[in-house]
């Protein structure tokens, strides 16, 4: 369990194409110099200021696609960066994502400032600890693998959220 991934260039010959650089870290977050994962995950907060990612439809596409495209653009970047490399946080935004989408899903409701806040350390917190499956598909070093733990760990933290909602714990911001 790594909190700080450090980044290092295996080969530096290997080239990455623009899109595949952008696209991959989040719009470059993936290259914050420290937590470049938890940046990336707060990151994805910032499409919930527009209300039409709270449509289960919407947020469900954006999921798919940036899931998808992520294998992709994350297999072109471990060729210069290696397995799992850090500046790839699409997984995480998928994963951020995930979570309010089940959250959504479950409680049938948009959820509050206090929700997002929640879902964020929810989700970190099981990114960061890899419960299975989630440790398996890390250990795939794929670009499939880049991006299901952190499905796991999305699908994991949207149930835990949920169930807190459900406890009717809330402080209104």
């Amino acid at each position: 369990m790594r909190l700080i991934k450090a980044k290092k260039v295996v080969d530096p010959d290997a080239k990455v194409d623009l899109f595949s650089k952008i696209f991959s870290s989040f719009f470059l977050t993936g290259y914050f110099p420290v937590a470049s994962g938890t940046v990336g995950s707060l990151a994805a907060l910032i499409i919930f200021c527009f209300s039409i990612f709270y449509s289960p439809v919407v947020l469900f596409l954006l999921i798919a696609f940036c899931f998808v495209t992520g294998i992709f653009t994350s297999k072109n970047v471990m060729k210069r960066y290696g397995d799992d490399p850090s500046v790839v946080v699409i997984d995480e935004s998928v994963g951020m994502w995930l979570t309010v989408l089940i959250f959504i899903l479950l409680s049938g409701s948009v959820p509050s400032l206090f929700y997002l806040g929640i879902s964020f350390l929810a989700f970190r917190f099981f990114d960061i600890t890899k419960l299975q499956p989630a440790k398996y598909f890390d250990g795939l070093n794929s670009g499939f693998g880049i991006m299901m733990d952190d499905v796991v760990a999305g699908v994991y933290a949207g149930i835990t959220v949920y169930l807190i909602w459900l406890s009717k714990l809330d402080f209104r911001f």
